[in-house]
């Protein structure tokens, strides 16, 4: 499972079997999300997160966009 960074609590990762379209996982205590970053940042799935630490997850995801899409291409392309 290769972590692409951690913020605040949260923690960005992706799986190692994943699939397209590009998208990060997050999670945060006990809840977790996925969020799609290939054009612009969408919230597919939420389970487990308050309104606001969501808020906060795609916040980051939104900051830190060409980063997820980078270790991506690194993790597909190895």
């Amino acid at each position: 499972m290769p972590k692409i960074f951690q913020k605040y609590g949260y923690s960005f990762f992706f799986y190692s079997n994943e699939h397209r379209p590009i998208h990060v996982h997050v999670r945060h205590g006990s809840g977790e999300a996925v969020f799609v970053v290939e054009e612009g940042v969408e919230l597919r799935e939420s389970q487990g997160l308050k309104v606001r630490e969501l808020s906060k997850a795609e916040e980051l995801a939104i900051e830190h966009r060409e980063l997820i899409i980078a270790k991506w291409h690194e993790h597909i392309n190895r």
